[in-house]
């Protein structure tokens, strides 16, 4: 931010602004629409292996930049081993989550630190253990 941005900011909040977020101001309206948010998901969820570059194909009046922003900002999803994913966790991966940890908790107590040596981990992403059944 330049000087005289922060030196225009301070001077509006000297003057009573209490408000941090810009102001509506007159211009070309939004193409973002909820209609066009499900169409994209809907897209998303047919090949989650897409591309912006393929959505581009699929909806050719939007930009690539407002189809970038819809399914980052919008749908709240990320790139993960080329495929999209949503950033937020669902109420059926947090149980799953929980009961992998138990399962954890529960081993470990039975057979402390001998436990600890079989976990193989990656990322948050995916966690592995061994058990007796998956060495045969």
């Amino acid at each position: 931010m330049t000087d005289g941005m922060v030196r225009k900011w301070v001077r509006q909040f000297n003057d009573g602004r209490t408000n941090v977020h810009d102001e509506a101001r007159s211009g070309r309206p939004s193409v973002v629409n909820d209609g066009l948010v499900a169409k994209v998901n809907e897209k998303i969820r047919e090949n989650s292996r897409f591309t912006i570059r393929m959505l581009c194909d699929e909806f050719p009046q939007i930009s690539k930049t407002v189809l970038h922003e819809i399914v980052t900002n919008r749908l709240n999803y990320r790139k993960l081993c080329s495929r999209w994913v949503p950033k937020m966790l669902t109420d059926v991966h947090k149980t799953k989550g929980l009961g992998s940890a138990l399962t954890f908790l529960t081993r470990y107590s039975e057979e402390s630190n001998e436990f600890l040596n079989k976990i193989v981990t990656g990322d948050e992403t995916w966690v592995h253990h061994v058990t007796p059944e998956s060495k045969q």
